[in-house]
């Protein structure tokens, strides 16, 4: 069953499904959210003149906002109160930006009029985390941690993950190039035949979320290049979502190491990865990590031998 929609800005007549109960709910919360945006923008700061005589409502009108998003006045009524019409993403997008709403609200406009969110944004604001970061993978300590952007471009690391994975600044530092090519870290691993497939499977999911990115490809053709084992992984085509995996690792002073890395997004820097290895139970894996980071250990691993 179906019904006619009002028409949208164009004049033309939509049909859309009955909406069912969860969807009733989610068109309440549409209305109530519209209006509670709309109410925190003052006209001047829309670019309208603040007037002089007094507003019924607080903020902006139902007709100042269509004008200044440049749809009708009728259809965005119906969108506040909730009907069911047929929105488009540029639609959306013109009253996401007459209301001011942040990149999360934007997401919120989205997911509340039924439609595929766009990808995730750097709020300018959120710019700044980066020492927050830090001192997250150094209170990680003596676990090794370090933070990757949307590329597997290494941001940052700790002293564990320096001294037990052996990150330091004469390689690529990207975490996909370096797994394949650092003779060092390979040396270590254990696990790295097993762990092969899983790593390209995870950077094809982040490459496929953006196919047209140029910063993938420059990567897949850096490691295409020097690396004639990603290429027969990556001509595999598995695909799969980031998670933990688990890493056996010789190193020279303590021995096996057994560790779980877990990869985490932060919604805020939707640019960012944080990785986090916890040390397991086999191998007295925590007090070697333990030892490696204390001042004798440090001493010792001051200088990386290939294991």
């Amino acid at each position: 069953m179906v019904v006619v929609a009002p028409p949208d800005t164009t004049g033309e007549e939509r049909y859309v499904p009955v909406a069912g109960a969860s969807q009733s709910e989610r068109r309440s919360e549409l209305r109530e959210f519209l209006m509670s945006r709309r109410a925190r923008v003052r006209p001047e700061e829309a670019g309208l003149p603040a007037g002089g005589g007094r507003r019924r409502t607080p903020g902006l009108r139902r007709e100042e906002v269509a004008v200044l998003a440049g749809v009708g006045a009728s259809w965005y009524q119906w969108l506040e109160q909730g009907r069911e019409i047929s929105v488009s993403p540029s639609v959306l997008d013109a009253v996401a930006r007459v209301l001011r709403l942040s990149n999360a609200e934007r997401r919120h406009l989205y997911l509340l009029a039924g439609l595929n969110p766009p990808a995730p944004e750097v709020a300018p604001e959120k710019r700044d985390m980066c020492e927050g970061l830090r001192r997250l993978i150094d209170t990680w300590m003596p676990y090794p941690a370090h933070i990757m952007d949307l590329y597997y471009n290494c941001v940052m690391y700790n002293d564990a993950a320096a001294i037990v994975l052996g990150m330091r600044p004469d390689i690529t530092q990207n975490c996909l190039v370096d797994f394949f090519t650092d003779p060092l870290y390979r040396s270590r691993s254990h696990s790295w035949e097993e762990n092969a497939r899983t790593v390209v499977a995870q950077f094809r999911a982040a490459c496929a979320a953006r196919p047209d990115d140029e910063g993938f490809q420059e990567v897949l053709a850096e490691a295409s290049e020097r690396s004639p084992e990603f290429v027969r992984l990556w001509a595999e085509r598995d695909i799969q979502d980031q998670g933990q995996i688990r890493k056996e690792l010789e190193h020279p002073l303590v021995g096996l190491l057994v560790v779980e890395s877990t990869a985490m997004k932060v919604p805020a820097r939707p640019d960012l990865m944080i990785v986090l290895h916890t040390p397991l139970e086999e191998a007295n894996t925590a007090a070697k990590l333990e030892w490696l980071a204390s001042p004798e250990g440090r001493r010792g691993a001051m200088y990386p031998v290939a294991g």
